[in-house]
């Protein structure tokens, strides 16, 4: 079996094993969480509210939090400037927590599984177009936790890493506080918003990541 086959198979098996609580336990959680549940359960927290959000938030690296309901209430209870901070801190976490527990504890399994011309194929995919890869997967439910997963695996640069995750979790951290705060419910909007505005910043930032790695 060949190493982008192998390096393919990995990447599969990363997104159901990330999927897989989403079947078991997601509606459950989701009926927690829906409609002023998440706002009831955060203001449980009083002063410390945003910090069991941001806590929810990196959570959903290992269980299938409605995620978006907790960045939306977040702008409810702290405006669409504070609680789009706190949301944007949460998703950055979260993605950090992926990329450094898989970079330093995952490897040894992702050679078994992939080998080491599969784990080759994953650096060369993530040196090349990476940064694109991060900023724009962040709006995307499992697939997000998944790419920060394979960044860490596939040694992305840091400092690279650090700048697309920012690129894309601050506009989908913003943009569903304000969603929040408006009252509105407007899914196609947010979609847009929080896909075209990392697209944007990572195109007007990549050249300076870039010049600062070379």
């Amino acid at each position: 079996m060949g190493g982008p086959l192998k390096f393919s198979l990995m990447v599969f098996g990363l997104i159901v094993f990330v999927a897989a609580p989403f079947f078991f336990f997601g509606e459950q959680l989701e009926q927690l969480f829906d409609g002023d549940g998440a706002i009831n359960r955060l203001r449980e927290y009083d002063d410390l509210a945003w910090l069991f959000a941001i806590g929810l938030l990196i959570s959903d690296l290992a269980f299938p939090i409605p995620t978006t309901a907790i960045m939306a209430a977040l702008g409810i209870i702290y405006g669409p400037v504070l609680g789009g901070i706190y949301a944007s801190l949460g998703a950055v976490i979260s993605g950090l927590v992926g990329y450094a527990l898989c970079r330093s504890l995952g490897r040894p399994l992702a050679l078994k599984l992939a080998g080491e011309q599969g784990l080759a194929q994953g650096e060369t995919l993530f040196h090349d177009a990476g940064g694109w890869i991060v900023a724009l997967s962040r709006w995307l439910p499992i697939i997000s936790e998944v790419v920060a997963c394979v960044a860490g695996l596939s040694k992305m640069r840091f400092s690279v890493f650090l700048t697309a995750l920012i690129c894309g979790a601050v506009p989908l951290g913003f943009a569903y506080a304000t969603i929040g705060y408006l009252g509105g419910d407007r899914p196609v909007l947010t979609l847009a918003i929080s896909a075209i505005l990392p697209f944007i910043i990572w195109w007007l930032v990549r050249p300076l990541v870039r010049r600062r790695g070379s």
